[in-house]
């Protein structure tokens, strides 16, 4: 099994595997690898002739694996995509199975063969499933977790040779989360909009991404973080009057996130800086704002408050209370929390 910037790497070296299997939840790994194959593998002048690309609906392993048995036209490499390929009849059926092994046992060196399997994962306690995994570059694709998309944010903007403050790394994964497709676009944007030897800043991610550097979910949590009641209320009248940008399941969810971490701080026997960040899944250069939220906030309070998060969540989707506006469970909400 190989890793994404494992393949990446390979891929932009000019090093190209006779077959990919890319399976999984998280597809921007998936349609990043498929895109960079795509678009590079071959020359424009190749791939019209060399280049295919098939869909899991409209075709089948018999079709794909006879279109991959055959020679380039006029070219060293034919290119052969599958995309959606979950969605193949064939999975299932032995004798598919049984022409894909033969394929993955013996594929033509001239060939890529890219499968883009999505939202699934093949069984590899099967026999087919442990034949892709032998000898295929395959990925699996697995989401990322909440405290992982900052090191993500960090790392995209590496690769794209861009400096990025910490403020703006956490600013873009608070707000943003884990849709890696929609961060890799915004910092694509701003990019675009940075001048020579400039970082992306929190002004410029609030200017070019429209999120607000003072009314934003991360300025909520630190603002109920330090007990500052009159700038958590403000923000949450900014929220209500912008619901489409601040949505409410979004907001409890990240309310729910934070006091998660806080609860981990209270059992962690080791109240080491680093060791902490590593706990709650944080930069170490922000694990000083939730320890000091730890302190306002004794074990008891953030299981009370865990509690009314729950509530919250049950309201805001009518199932306890039909009436109640969000501004209302909101607002009625962060008076529990820091009360």
């Amino acid at each position: 099994m190989a890793s994404y910037q494992e393949i990446i790497m390979d891929l932009q070296q000019g090093k190209y595997a006779p077959i990919y299997f890319l399976q999984g939840e998280e597809t921007f790994f998936i349609d990043t690898i498929i895109d960079f194959i795509e678009a590079n593998a071959l020359d424009e002048t190749q791939k019209s002739f060399n280049q295919m690309v098939l869909y899991g609906k409209e075709t089948d392993l018999t079709t794909i694996l006879g279109t991959a048995r055959g020679y380039p036209m006029m070219g060293e490499r034919k290119v052969v995509i599958v995309k959606e390929a979950q969605e193949l009849k064939g999975w299932n059926k032995e004798d598919q199975q049984t022409l894909l092994m033969g394929y993955l046992e013996n594929p033509l060196a001239s060939t890529i063969l890219v499968f883009g399997y999505k939202y699934k994962s093949i069984d590899k306690r099967t026999k087919v499933g442990k034949s892709v995994e032998k000898h295929a570059a395959f990925l699996n694709a697995k989401r990322l977790y909440d405290n992982e998309i900052p090191g993500w944010v960090q790392g995209y903007c590496s690769s794209k040779k861009v400096s990025v403050s910490q403020d703006a790394v956490m600013m873009l994964a608070e707000n943003i989360g884990n849709n890696l497709q929609r961060l890799a676009n915004e910092i694509d944007k701003l990019s675009l909009n940075l001048r020579e030897g400039e970082e992306i800043s929190e002004l410029l991610v609030q200017k070019h991404v429209g999120i607000s550097k003072e009314y934003n979910i991360f300025e909520l949590q630190k603002a109920i973080g330090i007990g500052n009641r009159s700038k958590a209320l403000r923000i949450v009248n900014f929220f209500a009057s912008n619901p489409a940008n601040n949505p409410m399941v979004l907001t409890i969810y990240s309310l729910f996130t934070y006091f998660s971490k806080l609860l981990l701080i209270h059992h962690s026997n080791n109240q080491n800086e680093r060791a902490l960040a590593s706990v709650i899944g944080v930069n170490p250069y922000f694990v000083k704002e939730y320890m000091a939220a730890a302190r306002n906030y004794p074990l008891g309070k953030v299981v009370n408050n865990i509690a009314h998060l729950q509530r919250a969540d049950l309201d805001s989707k009518g199932i306890e209370s039909a009436t109640k506006k969000d501004k209302a469970v909101l607002t009625e909400l962060v008076y529990k929390l820091m009360n």
